[in-house]
């Protein structure tokens, strides 16, 4: 089959890969421009761009498809799909319009549950047990359309959206090559979803990922888990940001306020009081410092008293 591919960060790779192995004929990549990034801020490649190149791939990488500015690419390779995973950009009518099979998109969650741009950082923070990939037809309306196939992964009771994406950018990939073939024989049983059943994923923002210490111990550590790696769970202490990797809810309970540092443990790791109980963090990064175990900067540091 021949297909643009249309991805930009590492979970779309896997796809990609799936692609190129199966030998189907990818014939342009489209992402996102490369973009500043690090404590230089030095412009870098997505890693969609970076396996697309290393594969001989042409690489587009408009700012918008406003103006038909793909319709020559389009007309140029007239392909059989486009396929489209986590690339960041609304596709507008002449695209989706394009492709004998369609536009076909790799989406990280079960639909019509969590539509939208972060899918796997609202089910970790949701609490939800289980989640999967739906390969669908893309419509003008956001992650409406109908579904070809779909699989269910269970979540891992300490997973964060990282290691999680990993895990279902490959599911993602094998279901991608599935749908395709079936596509082609013409035995895809497409279903509709259910609107009324639709919930929705925004684009996570910096102010997510500072969790809320009056909440209930395991909200709080369900968003320190979404949070990680980007962009990163953080909390302010005595006008100080610390950013807080990893956050374990250790069965206890306090009558000390939501926030409250009530020292280390006899396993090193920091305790911070919530509504209901206690949460530990092993690990901590302080402004300017690199990120260590609580122990280790405790020998040096004063401990917060109480995180906002």
């Amino acid at each position: 089959m021949r297909i643009i591919y249309m991805g930009t960060p590492d979970f779309a790779c896997a796809p990609l890969r799936a692609l190129l192995e199966a030998r189907h004929e990818i014939q342009a990549v489209f992402c996102q421009p490369d973009r500043p990034k690090g404590r230089g801020m030095k412009r870098m490649a997505p890693p969609v761009k970076m396996l697309a190149q290393s594969n001989g791939i042409p690489v587009y990488q408009p700012e918008s498809f406003r103006d038909h500015a793909a319709l020559p690419v389009l007309e140029q390779y007239q392909p059989d799909a486009i396929v489209v995973a986590a690339y960041g950009r609304i596709l507008p009518p002449y695209v989706l319009r394009a492709p004998r099979y369609g536009c076909i998109n790799v989406h990280a969650s079960l639909l019509p549950k969590y539509r939208g741009a972060a899918p796997i950082q609202y089910a970790i923070l949701n609490g939800e047990r289980e989640t999967g990939v739906t390969i669908m037809h893309m419509a003008r309306k956001l992650d409406a359309g109908d579904m070809i196939l779909s699989e269910k992964l269970e979540i891992g009771e300490y997973e964060t959206a990282g290691a999680l994406t990993q895990r279902l950018s490959e599911l993602g990939a094998q279901l991608l090559c599935r749908a395709l073939a079936q596509l082609e024989e013409g035995t895809a049983q497409c279903v509709a979803q259910d609107d009324a059943a639709a919930s929705y994923a925004p684009v996570i923002t910096r102010a997510d990922a500072r969790p809320d210490f009056s909440r209930p111990v395991c909200e709080v550590c369900n968003r320190v888990r979404a949070m990680q790696p980007a962009p990163g769970a953080y909390a302010e202490a005595n006008g100080s940001i610390f950013k807080i990797p990893v956050l374990y809810a250790v069965g206890e309970t306090t009558s000390a306020e939501p926030g409250t540092v009530l020292g280390l443990d006899e396993k090193g790791r920091l305790r911070i009081a919530c509504a209901d109980g206690i949460a530990a963090a092993p690990e901590i990064q302080a402004p300017s410092s690199r990120r260590m175990p609580c122990a280790d900067y405790a020998r040096g540091h004063a401990l917060p008293e109480k995180f906002a």
